[in-house]
């Protein structure tokens, strides 16, 4: 056996090894079986997609979900991170002839980066500091006279011993003090010391903050002077006081009683009855107050500030899951309309597929006020196009514009005519985007919103994965999070949501398509390029043949690409491909045809079946079994169906309309730490606060509320002055029962 091949075989058993224990972490953490984490891993390392993995890999994983998946992979990603970060550091030490076999075990077993980071401290290079300095001044061997403690012995007399003018070192004073700089430093950089400070702190920190100027008004002024134990501080207020701090408003700081983490040291360090003992209990103060709370701090709030982030990027993508799945309002002829003020109402007119067939624009709104002309023009449209639903973009002057089309609807007196207010977020972003371009090269940026306004009702998910999730306002503070974390996160809740939901290949866009299991945007042009170039697609297996889509994309993405009347009905549903055999067998075994399929004759004889006694006779997994029956019952079925539609509105409401005990039918817009903001029909949203959501104790509104709910509110205050509007969802009357 060659020297070379001896080295790759060791190198592949450390790497085995080390999955090995990466796999036995994330069991452990996650309190999952080895098996299932493997087995994860292992089809994570070979390129299969987490939609595909949670839908058609049931039975190997034990049928774990989506959430549970990607944790899996973000800790064997961290870890992986963790044992590059170990085998560097050893590197590293060893090569400055400092590593110890102590050292290198701690290294191995340290979990967190954060622990590598402070065993590798005392070895990393640093900028020139005091103790460097000290050291320069050969200063070295005073310090560990001093370290070793000794009971007996002049301090001023041994630090005279290092009186070099020729290196600075003038007076004992300054070899002594030189000593202690390089004491200090080797107290800060202690792994043991710093990390009982790091959780101390963590602990017992109060995070403090300060108007940098009392007499200046902003929204900060809840923390001009404001005191909190920091674990306890919830994330949306560690990111307020951040942002406050940014700007300049606020002064922050950390605020530690100092006495305990000095006797702590002390005990770590100090011996009975030495000569030095003085000096070293001033050291452990200087090393405590110049180089470890100052670093201790920064890395605190580093640490609360990622818990902040965490949540936040938590909420933003729950909001977003539930916008993009809020149900679709198909068969409708809309007319959009992007409401403004000097520039005008832009409105555009959709078909039932989306089909843009006329733009305009009107003024019924200040300064113009050119009402007639907007009514004539809004009645022309309606009538021509057999519009039945109105949809507004709730931005500037919509509230204006929803007073005004409320007006237009009386007049026309139509009963099938209803109105709706849609989050445009982002509608603007997209007008601009090179995707809106293509679609509507001849119309001007707002008609593209306009446009857009309007087919957010008919498909949401279609739509909105059009926009890039950051504008999609619908969080909390996510301009002030990690902008990577916060992308990876809101692509995977979109991949998440358009996987959920299927693609049907035959009209979806590019943006659509390349959120689908496997499908790049390149690939995802391709299937657009093919189909205009061939016609529809008649069959899932045609799509082997569009440029790029290989085997291991076919088999991510088969299954959540949906053919409507194609040649094989099962195309239709979710059923992936690589099961349509096992489907055969099922039909055999009931003695049915596949033109049974969804009919209520089919769904009689499959609810008749016992599901694992069918699973056994057609030799294949209970859970693959289940997910084909549900499927062989609703073929072609669009899970956002089962939601309620939104309010259709006929009339508007004022604020001023509004009376304590009131009750409304409202939307949920937009779901916060801290409450729910709710559509109710006037300018602005009213605010549900947590305590309101429920008679029980809630822990966090989303597990009461989502984007997009239809709830019954009541109005608890109303301040005019600020637009405010409190509502609550515990219903009054119950209570005078």
């Amino acid at each position: 056996m060659s020297e070379l091949s001896a080295v790759e075989l060791n190198d592949e058993k450390l790497k085995k090894e080390q999955e090995e224990r990466i796999v036995n972490q994330v069991a452990k953490e996650l309190s999952l079986s080895l098996k299932q984490v493997k087995t994860t891993v292992s089809l994570l390392n070979e390129g299969n997609t987490i939609p595909f993995i949670a839908r058609y890999r049931k039975e190997m994983t034990g049928e774990l979900d989506e959430n549970v998946l990607r944790l899996i992979e973000e800790r064997t990603v961290y870890l992986r991170n963790l044992e590059d970060r170990k085998v560097e550091v050893i590197r590293i030490i060893e090569e400055q002839g400092k590593l110890t076999e102590e050292l290198a075990k701690s290294i191995k077993q340290a979990v967190k980066l954060q622990e590598v980071e402070d065993l590798y401290r005392p070895y990393r290079q640093k900028r020139k500091t005091r103790a460097s300095v000290a050291k320069e001044k050969g200063l070295e061997p005073l310090s560990e006279w001093i370290w070793n403690q000794p009971k007996q012995g002049n301090v001023m007399e041994e630090a005279a011993r290092y009186v070099n003018e020729e290196l600075g070192v003038d007076s004992a004073d300054t070899a002594l003090q030189g000593a202690k700089d390089i004491l200090a430093e080797n107290i800060a950089d202690d792994a043991s010391i710093r990390s009982w400070v790091r959780r101390y702190t963590l602990d017992h920190g109060m995070l403090t903050s300060e108007a940098k100027d009392s007499d200046v008004e902003s929204v900060y002024e809840n923390y001009y002077d404001y005191r909190e134990l920091a674990k306890k501080m919830p994330p949306h207020r560690i990111l307020a006081i951040n942002r406050g701090e940014r700007k300049g408003i606020l002064k922050v700081g950390l605020d530690v009683n100092a006495d305990p983490v000095h006797n702590y040291i002390g005990r770590q360090i100090l011996k009975p009855s030495s000569v030095v003992s003085d000096i070293l209990e001033n050291v452990i103060v200087d090393a405590y107050k110049r180089l470890i709370a100052p670093s201790i701090e920064r890395e605190v709030r580093t640490e609360l500030t990622e818990k902040g982030e965490a949540q936040a990027i938590s909420i933003f993508s729950g909001n977003l899951r539930s916008l993009l799945l809020q149900p679709p309002i198909p068969n409708k002829r809309v007319l959009g309309v992007d409401p403004a003020y000097r520039t005008g109402c832009k409105l555009a007119v959709v078909d039932e597929t989306g089909k843009l067939l006329e733009v305009a624009v009107t003024y019924p709104t200040p300064p113009n006020n050119k009402k007639q002309e907007a009514l004539a023009k809004f009645k022309e449209l309606i009538n021509k196009y057999d519009i039945e639903l109105i949809v507004i973009g709730n931005g500037t002057a919509s509230r204006e514009t929803e007073q005004f089309v409320a007006e237009v609807m009386q007049e026309i007196g139509d009963p099938k005519l209803a109105y709706l207010i849609v989050n445009e977020a982002g509608a603007s972003v997209y007008s601009a985007s090179k995707i809106a371009q293509e679609e509507f090269p001849d119309l001007d940026v707002a008609e593209r919103s306009a446009a857009s306004i309007a087919r957010r009702v008919q498909d949401p998910l279609a739509e909105l994965v059009k926009i890039d999730p950051k504008a999609i306002g619908v969080g909390q503070y996510q301009h002030d999070v990690s902008q990577k974390h916060l992308e990876e996160s809101l692509k995977a809740v979109v991949e998440s949501a358009v996987n959920h939901v299927g693609v049907d290949v035959n009209t979806a866009s590019p943006s659509l398509l390349s959120y689908v299991a496997g499908i790049n945007s390149t690939i995802a042009k391709n299937i657009v390029k093919y189909r205009e170039e061939n016609g529809r697609f008649s069959s899932r297996k045609e799509l082997q043949k569009v440029p790029r889509l290989g085997a291991k994309t076919f088999e991510q993405c088969a299954g959540f690409m949906r053919i409507s009347e194609g040649d094989n009905p099962l195309d239709k549903t979710a059923i992936h491909p690589e099961s349509y055999s096992v489907v055969d067998r099922v039909f055999a075994e009931l003695k049915v045809d596949l033109d049974k399929l969804g009919t209520e004759e089919l769904t009689r004889i499959l609810e008749e079946q016992s599901a694992q006694e069918l699973a056994d006779r057609v030799e294949v997994g209970l859970p693959t079994l289940r997910d084909i029956l549900e499927n062989l019952q609703r073929p072609g079925r669009d899970p956002r169906e089962e939601l309620p539609l939104p309010i259709f509105r006929t009339d508007v409401l004022k604020i001023e309309d509004l009376e304590p005990g009131m009750e409304l039918q409202g939307t949920v817009r937009n779901v916060i730490d801290f409450g729910a903001f709710v559509d109710i029909g006037v300018k602005s949203d009213g605010l549900v606060h947590i305590s309101q959501l429920s008679n029980g104790f809630v822990k966090h509104p989303m597990d009461v509320v989502s984007v997009g709910d239809n709830v019954t509110v009541w109005v608890l205050d109303v301040d005019l002055k600020k637009g405010r509007v409190a509502l609550t969802m515990k219903d009054p009357n119950q209570n005078k029962q």
